[in-house]
């Protein structure tokens, strides 16, 4: 995406810089003092998922929200590099050229996933992980052979992104593939979701990045996560099982299930005030000393 046209009207735009870090030049936010945050978005989003819960957080953490690579304005990186294991390392990469080490982190469907990895391989060591309807179990079934061979397959030519990107100029369409979610977006996140969507190449990445994406090694090493996870559930997610949280919570060393009724897969922009305290308020149980800070000011994008 060129940030001199879809960027011009961009959510907290002027909270974003660009990094180069790990090969690739990153797009990331990063606005408000304290300890730093990490906020990671889900396949086929964008910084833009966190328009309203980031400067709520702000007040209270150094938030840091990267696109993730081939995603929204970060450059995408070769196809082989966007499996689950290779996102975690670049992210790495791009918190070290930052100079921040996460004391928590809030990832929404593969974003969690990607903490988890990170976690785990203590490229991170955060006290609280944040999943916002993870996608941190397989898919069951046929699903789990026929979805990833079907993204390999679709990922495989230039042809479909461009069919896809077609279809998001209508609106109408557009309304009706995020109601799958089983989310209500405001219009400015359909907006932003339309932008993304009509870019080919964002949408080749976020296809590239299902087409390599193995859960089951993730999966298998859940249970050595240390840190407290809180499971964030909208109870009318239509993307993730909303099942999955208590298969997860038995899992986990240290976990909560919080359900969040008659919101959906995108329950953080439904209502990002709520998810906000959630976050903030399991926090300042493992540092008390958690205050209200003044947002920082940064140099806008360069």
């Amino acid at each position: 995406m060129n940030w001199d046209q879809e960027g011009r009207y961009w959510p907290n735009r002027n909270s974003s810089r660009f990094v180069r870090a790990g090969g690739l030049v990153w797009h990331v936010q990063i606005m408000g003092t304290g300890p730093v945050l990490l906020l990671l978005h889900g396949t086929g989003a964008a910084t833009h998922s966190w328009r309203d819960l980031a400067p709520l957080l702000a007040r209270h953490f150094t938030v840091v929200a990267p696109d993730l690579p081939g995603h929204g304005f970060t450059q995408a990186p070769l196809p082989e590099f966007m499996s689950l294991p290779s996102q975690a390392r670049l992210l790495s990469k791009l918190l070290q050229r930052l100079g921040l080490s996460p004391a928590a982190g809030v990832g929404h469907s593969a974003g969690a996933a990607i903490l988890a990895r990170m976690a785990l391989d203590a490229d991170i060591a955060p006290m609280l992980l944040v999943s916002l309807n993870g996608a941190l179990l397989p898919l069951q079934g046929h699903a789990s052979q026929i979805f990833p061979a079907a993204a390999k397959l679709l990922s495989a030519t230039t042809l479909v992104p461009r069919l896809f990107s077609l279809h998001a100029t209508n609106r109408a369409w557009l309304s009706r593939f995020l109601d799958n979610t089983g989310s209500q977006i405001d219009a400015t996140g359909l907006r932003t979701y339309q932008a993304l969507l009509r870019d080919p190449g964002h949408v080749a990445s976020g296809l590239r990045m299902m087409a390599h994406w193995n859960l089951q090694p993730l999966s298998d090493a859940l249970p050595g996560l240390a840190c407290r996870v809180l499971l964030v559930v909208g109870a009318s997610d239509r993307m993730i099982p909303p099942q999955d949280a208590t298969r997860l919570r038995d899992s986990l060393a240290d976990a909560e299930i919080v359900s969040l009724p008659k919101l959906g897969h995108l329950a953080h922009e439904e209502q990002p005030a709520l998810v906000a305290d959630l976050v903030i308020d399991r926090f300042r149980h493992l540092q008390p000393g958690l205050a209200r800070h003044t947002e920082a000011t940064l140099q806008p994008a360069c």
